[in-house]
C-alpha cells in the first residue's frame, strides 16, 4: 500500500504541449522535479539543478486533475533522485492517466511502474557525463520505452549509431530519437540561433539507413528557451 503523505521536491508544474518524443504535439501536463546528479554542458533545464518547493504527491495529484490533460510527464533535472517519484508515477498510473517519465538513464530504471512510458535520454561525449549512463539499463528497455541521443557533432552521431547497433536498441524500444543541441549560444552574443547541427544531424540520420527518428524541441521553436513551457 503506497503511503498518502509522500512529498518530493518540485520546481514547477504546468500545462504545455509536448515538444519531443512519439507524443509530441499532445497537450500534456508536466510535473519537473529538482534536482539532478549530471552536469551536461548543454542543459536546458540547469533552473531545475536547486530550489523548488516540497509538495505533497496527493497535492501533486490535484493539480494534473486541474490542469485535466490526459498525458502526464514527469520531468527534471533527473526525476529518479528522489525515491518517492517512483511512488508518484505510480499513483498517477492508477489514476488512469497515460504516464511518461523523462529520465537520463544515469539511475536505475527498473524499478519504474511498467505502465509509464520511459523515455531515456542517453548522454553522448559532448554532454560530458557519457560516462555515467547506466549500461544495465539497456537490458531493461521494452517496446513501451523510447530512447533519446541528443548530438552536438559528427563524433557524437558515430558514437551513438555504435550504442544502437552494439546493443541491439532498435529491436528493444518503440522508437530511437535523434535531437540535434538546440538552441546553442551565439558566439556573437548570448542570443540562441539555429546551429548548423540541424541540417547536419538530418542528413546524416537519411544517410545512416537506420529506421531512426528525427526530432527538434517543438516547444522551444514556438515558446522560445523558458521554464514552463
Amino acid at each position: 500500500m503506497l503511503a498518502s503523505d509522500s512529498s518530493l521536491r518540485i520546481t514547477e508544474v504546468f500545462s504545455s504541449l509536448q515538444g519531443e518524443s512519439l507524443s509530441a504535439g499532445e497537450p500534456t501536463t508536466f510535473i519537473r522535479l529538482t534536482g539532478c546528479p549530471l552536469r551536461c554542458v548543454y542543459c536546458d533545464s540547469a533552473y531545475a539543478f536547486s530550489g523548488g518547493e516540497i509538495i505533497a504527491i496527493d497535492q501533486l495529484l490535484q493539480q494534473a486533475a486541474q490542469l485535466g490533460n490526459v498525458q502526464v510527464c514527469v520531468t527534471g533535472g533527473e526525476p529518479l533522485a528522489q525515491p518517492d517519484c517512483l511512488t508518484l508515477l505510480q499513483r498517477l498510473c492508477e489514476t488512469g492517466y497515460s504516464v511518461s517519465l523523462e529520465t537520463s538513464g544515469a539511475i536505475d530504471i527498473s524499478p519504474v511502474d511498467s505502465r509509464v512510458r520511459r523515455i531515456m535520454d542517453v548522454k553522448t561525449p559532448s554532454s560530458g557525463e557519457s560516462d555515467k549512463n547506466l549500461l544495465d539499463n539497456y537490458g531493461c528497455l521494452t517496446a513501451n520505452d523510447e530512447l533519446k541521443f541528443v548530438i552536438a557533432d559528427r563524433d557524437d552521431f558515430d558514437w551513438s549509431i555504435g550504442q544502437v547497433e552494439r546493443h541491439g536498441l532498435i529491436a528493444k524500444v518503440a522508437c530511437v530519437l535523434f535531437s540535434p543541441v538546440f538552441p546553442l549560444p551565439d558566439p556573437q552574443g548570448d542570443a540562441p540561433y539555429p546551429a548548423k547541427i540541424i541540417k547536419d544531424l538530418a542528413e546524416w540520420v537519411l544517410e545512416s539507413g537506420l529506421p531512426l527518428r528525427y526530432q527538434l524541441q517543438m516547444h522551444k521553436l514556438i515558446w522560445g528557451d523558458k521554464p514552463g513551457h
